[in-house]
C-alpha cells in the first residue's frame, strides 16, 4: 500500500531537519571580517534567502548590513536621522521589524523597495531593544530603562497599536515567543533571570514564573528552537546557553569572544545559529541540532 504523499512529504520534511551523522554541532567559528561592524553590532535575523541583517554596518549607529551566507557583506539600508536599531524579525510577506531605540519607534522595512516607515511610535518607551512575534504578526518589544534597572515589555499590532503588558520588571532585554504562541519568555539583563509569562487569548499576559536564575554574568539577545528549547547569549561570559522550557542547561557554547549580543537561526535548514559579537565586532555561526522556531514559522 502507497503512503499518502502528504505522509510522505512530512517524512522527508522531518529527516530533513535532523542532524547530518558526523556533524560537527555546537562549535562557533567567524563568518565576517572584525572590520565590517561596529560596537554597536546587534539585532540579526535571517531573511528566506538565508541573507543575515545586522544593525551597526560600517562607522555607524543608524546602518543595517546584509552579509550573505558566505560571509560577504554590503549596506542595505540607512535609518533616518535620530533613529538607531537595535533588533531586527521577519515577518510574514517577507516584510522586515526593527526596534527604533533612539527615535521610540518600531520601523517597518520592505527588503525588495528598501523603503522605510515608522509602523508605531510610542514616546512612552524608554528605547524598544529586542522584539519577538507569533505567528499572526503581532510583535512584543522589551523596553529597559538602563538607570533605574527596571523594564517593561510592549505589544505592537499589526496596525501599529502599541499595549503596555507588564511593568515593573528587571532590565528586561532578549524576548521570545515559544512555538506554541502560548508563552512570552523574557531575560533580564542586570537581574539575570529568565522569566515566562503564559499569553492569554486576548493576548495579554498572566503573572510570570521564573525559569531560571544564574548566579552571574548578564544576558542580552535570546531564541527559541522549534522544540521550545531557548538559546540565550551570556554576555561577559562569551557563550551562547541552551536551555530547555524547564530552565535546565542543555549545552552552552564558546563564542570567541566576551560580548555576544544576540543571536538568529538561519540556513537552508534553520539549524545555523548566527551570532552577533561585540569584542570582536563580527558575526560567528555555529550548527545545532534542531532548527529554530522563527524559521519554521515563516
Amino acid at each position: 500500500m502507497k503512503p499518502p504523499e502528504c505522509f510522505v512529504s512530512a517524512l522527508v520534511l522531518s529527516v530533513s531537519l535532523l542532524p547530518a551523522w558526523g556533524e560537527d554541532l555546537f562549535t562557533a567559528q567567524p563568518l565576517t571580517d572584525p572590520a565590517l561592524f561596529n560596537g554597536g553590532i546587534e539585532g540579526p535575523a535571517c531573511d528566506a534567502a538565508g541573507n543575515l541583517y545586522a544593525v551597526s554596518f560600517g562607522e555607524g549607529r543608524r546602518t543595517i548590513g546584509k552579509v550573505t551566507p558566505q560571509g560577504a557583506a554590503e549596506l542595505f539600508v540607512t535609518l533616518g536621522e535620530g533613529s538607531a536599531g537595535n533588533g531586527i524579525r521577519f515577518g510574514k510577506g517577507g516584510l522586515m521589524y526593527v526596534a527604533d531605540y533612539i527615535g521610540h519607534n518600531i520601523l517597518e522595512i520592505n527588503p525588495v523597495t528598501r523603503s522605510i516607515r515608522v509602523l508605531a511610535h510610542e514616546p512612552a518607551m524608554s528605547q524598544p531593544n529586542d522584539l519577538a512575534i507569533d505567528s499572526s504578526g503581532i510583535l512584543y518589544a522589551s523596553d529597559p530603562d538602563w538607570a533605574t534597572k527596571t523594564g517593561r515589555i510592549w505589544r505592537i499590532d499589526p496596525d501599529g497599536g502599541t499595549h503596555l503588558l507588564a511593568s515593573g520588571l528587571g532590565t528586561v532585554n532578549g524576548i521570545e515567543v515559544s512555538p506554541d504562541g502560548a508563552t512570552l519568555y523574557a531575560n533580564e539583563s542586570e537581574q539575570r533571570g529568565v522569566w515566562a509569562f503564559p499569553i492569554r487569548p486576548d493576548k495579554t499576559l498572566g503573572p510570570r514564573r521564573l525559569v531560571r536564575l544564574f548566579p552571574d554574568f548578564g544576558f542580552d539577545g535570546m531564541r527559541c528552537d522549534v522544540d521550545g528549547n531557548l538559546y540565550v547569549t551570556r554576555h561577559s561570559k562569551g557563550t551562547v546557553v541552551k536551555l530547555s522550557p524547564g530552565g535546565g542547561i542543555l549545552q552552552e557554547v564558546d563564542v570567541l569572544g566576551s560580548k555576544p549580543s544576540n543571536l538568529c537561526f538561519g540556513g537552508p535548514d534553520g539549524r545555523t545559529v548566527y551570532v552577533t559579537e561585540v569584542e570582536h565586532t563580527r558575526v560567528v555561526t555555529f550548527r545545532v541540532d534542531r532548527p529554530g522556531r522563527e524559521w519554521k514559522q515563516f
